[in-house]
């Protein structure tokens, strides 16, 4: 079983928005997804880039994904933000999370961010125990998610 985890390019955009929908699913929130193939092409792939994706591929199949960003921290500076990793639920626990997870953090080092920041819901217990394998990972009970959403 050989996965190759890569950047992304406009042509996954497909598998891509496929992997969001099904993480909104397994989140109990399939309607919550607005967001269109033509959005990820011109959001991810046009004039002004807002994203930076990776997909992991087995057998040619894109079957994984990350998509990050970059943001700023008023107290760290330049950080990376990982917005989502998904995984199919039938490839999970093959290390392909790891793998994607893992080329994130080697994209925020290569862009010199001071900081990589991502939630989990508190209740993903799977994703936890996962997170909880790397070393430096800090969970954050001080802060709450606060959201605005502006509908098109």
């Amino acid at each position: 079983m050989k996965i190759t985890v890569r950047a992304a390019t406009a042509t996954d955009m497909p598998a891509a928005l496929s992997l969001i929908k099904d993480l909104a699913e397994f989140e109990n929130a399939p309607e919550a997804v607005i967001l269109t193939l033509d959005d990820l092409t011109k959001d991810g792939f046009g004039e002004k880039p807002l994203f930076k994706a990776f997909v992991a591929e087995l057998n040619n199949e894109v079957v994984g994904m990350a998509l990050t960003y970059i943001g700023y921290s008023t107290w760290k500076g330049k950080l990376v933000y990982l917005d989502d990793i998904v995984v199919r639920e039938k490839h999970r626990s093959k290390g392909i999370g790891e793998l994607l997870f893992n080329r994130v953090i080697e994209y925020a080092t290569n862009e010199k961010a001071r900081v990589l920041k991502w939630q989990v819901l508190r209740w993903n217990k799977d994703a936890i125990r996962f997170y909880e394998r790397f070393s430096n990972v800090v969970f954050d009970d001080e802060w709450v998610d606060c959201k605005l959403h502006f509908r098109s």
